[in-house]
């Protein structure tokens, strides 16, 4: 395998770094990949979860053609170390792994992509690193978790009467192994977060990568069922501090609602929208070519500004 090597500019020479390899953060080592090697910003990918993986972002590939796109795998989760100890598992811990990537890295300047979680950590990392952000890509935002279960108590509504007292029944009664119940969830799933199936190969991947004991130690058993550290979480009124270019990007059938993501994005001063059709909370799975154009489009919009 052809092994790239990656330098990104300034006037002093760079001590050159691979494509790919594990960065040491505070708690163990993270995974990253850097795919391209033009002289634009790069691109820094946030998965969501807590405890998901960077793994079916890979459409975000195709933008490595005129820049660099970096993936990487937030400690816990992925091909990144895993951890049992929870005091590793705070947004404060993340917000300064996202630093020792950067600095791992050499990345001066940057765009993030924020996906779900990820879009709270872009903001996180944001308002205390505020000079090494070109811009942000909220897609399929959680800025609160209040706001999150007020949505998606709507969308449990939609569902049929027998499915939301199985939810509702096994949430009261904290039977979250229940086999209804967890058949309750995957309908959930297949509506609002993928709404086109991946293969039986993907699948197991993603779920081997996958930190449950991150997700459920930080939010709990399901995407509409918070029990974890986050219950609390609320960081909407510091959206109108952002002061870079912001796109924010959510599914036609999204848990992220369009009607809250809308109006997030009117609270930041110096920022766009883009629903993508047909597509649930995976925009980047169930419509990637709608997804990545929009992507594409506000990147290269911003380059020039």
């Amino acid at each position: 395998m052809l092994i790239l090597i990656v330098t990104f500019s300034s006037c002093q020479e760079k001590e050159e770094i691979p494509s790919e390899g594990l960065i040491e953060v505070n708690g163990g080592k993270v995974w990253y990949r850097i795919n391209g090697d033009s002289d634009k910003t790069p691109l820094l990918i946030l998965h969501g979860g807590p405890g998901s993986s960077s793994y079916g972002q890979e459409p975000l590939m195709e933008i490595s053609g005129k820049r660099p796109v970096i993936f990487y795998d937030q400690l816990g989760s992925g091909r990144s170390d895993r951890i049992t100890d929870t005091t590793l598992m705070t947004v404060e811990r993340y917000i300064e792994e996202v630093e020792q990537v950067r600095k791992a890295l050499d990345l001066e300047k940057l765009y993030l992509y924020g996906q779900s979680w990820g879009t709270a950590l872009s903001l996180e990392y944001y308002l205390q690193y505020p000079e090494h952000v070109k811009g942000i890509i909220f897609s399929s935002p959680y800025f609160s978790t209040k706001r999150w279960i007020k949505d998606a108590n709507e969308l449990v509504k939609t569902l049929p009467d027998s499915i939301q007292k199985i939810i509702r029944t096994n949430e009261k009664n904290k039977t979250f192994s229940n086999q209804e119940y967890k058949d309750a969830v995957d309908l959930f799933y297949g509506k609002f977060l993928r709404r086109k199936e991946r293969s039986p190969e993907v699948a197991d991947t993603a779920s081997n990568y996958f930190g449950t004991n991150v997700y459920e130690y930080m939010w709990g058993p399901s995407e509409f069922t918070a029990t974890g550290t986050l219950l609390n979480y609320d960081r909407i009124d510091k959206l109108q501090e952002v002061e870079v270019p912001v796109l924010f990007i959510t599914g036609e059938y999204d848990e992220a609602r369009p009607e809250t993501v809308k109006y997030y994005q009117s609270l930041v001063p110096n920022s766009g929208y883009k629903e993508i059709s047909n597509s649930g909370h995976a925009t980047l799975n169930d419509n990637p070519e709608e997804a990545l154009e929009a992507i594409e489009e506000f990147l290269e919009n911003t380059d020039q500004e």
